[in-house]
């Protein structure tokens, strides 16, 4: 049985769940507003066990559902033209979730982001943190959390290059994981498939890989 915090994320994130056919085209008004980040996702497609779900501005049902029987890679090719964005970027991502993060020793501290450890890559994340310090209190690794709702909470981690190797990463995704269990939501943890490093943390955090895909175009990246 879906777990009930991961069913109403998807709902609510998608506008639907789950699939009724391969590929469930449904259209959503929160695909015409900021995310997390203050950027637009005009598209963001689940597919789970039944199919996926594409949600899409209600003005873009219609060509969406024209992508009925592309292949993945066509799809993602495809997508931003169907939403009205060509030339916008697009992705595939394996996505991952957890009720039963691994029992692993906790090694962070949760911190503001306007802290001066915090590096410029968490602070969009806002609120607080997940660090790990030196001794002498230089930042080594941190994990940030895009609170897509308030059911789903999705977990990103960074180790500087020097701190790699020591099993940090995992440690913080669990850590991570189980707070945001505790606050009432579920955690996931999205990866490109050809990330081995990020597949190896999301495993040995408690991240299953069951199969399912995110999909996503979203507003170009500040040059």
């Amino acid at each position: 049985m879906l777990d009930q915090r991961l069913y109403r994320h998807l709902v609510t994130r998608l506008g639907q769940w789950p699939a009724r056919q391969p590929l469930h085209v449904v259209g959503s008004t929160r695909r015409t507003k900021p995310g997390w980040d203050g950027r637009i996702y005009p598209a963001i497609g689940i597919d789970g066990p039944a199919g996926m779900v594409l949600s899409v501005p209600p003005d873009r049902v219609a060509s969406a559902r024209e992508l009925r029987h592309l292949s993945p890679s066509k799809l993602l090719a495809e997508l931003p033209a169907a939403v009205g964005r060509e030339g916008w970027p697009s992705y595939r991502a394996v996505f991952r979730y957890t009720t039963t993060p691994a029992k692993l020793p906790e090694v962070g501290e949760w911190i503001k982001v306007d802290d001066p450890v915090v590096p410029e890559w968490l602070r969009p994340f806002g609120d607080e943190v997940l660090v790990v310090r030196d001794d002498s209190g230089r930042y080594l690794a941190g994990v940030g959390i895009k609170r897509h709702d308030r059911y789903g909470h999705e977990l990103s981690v960074g180790t500087e290059p020097a701190a790699r190797g020591r099993g940090l990463a995992r440690r913080l995704v669990a850590q991570a994981a189980r707070r945001v269990l505790a606050g009432g939501a579920v955690p996931t943890y999205l990866h490109e498939p050809e990330n081995v490093g990020s597949a190896r943390v999301a495993e040995a955090a408690g991240f299953a890989d069951q199969g399912w895909w995110a999909y996503a175009v979203a507003t170009p990246d500040a040059p």
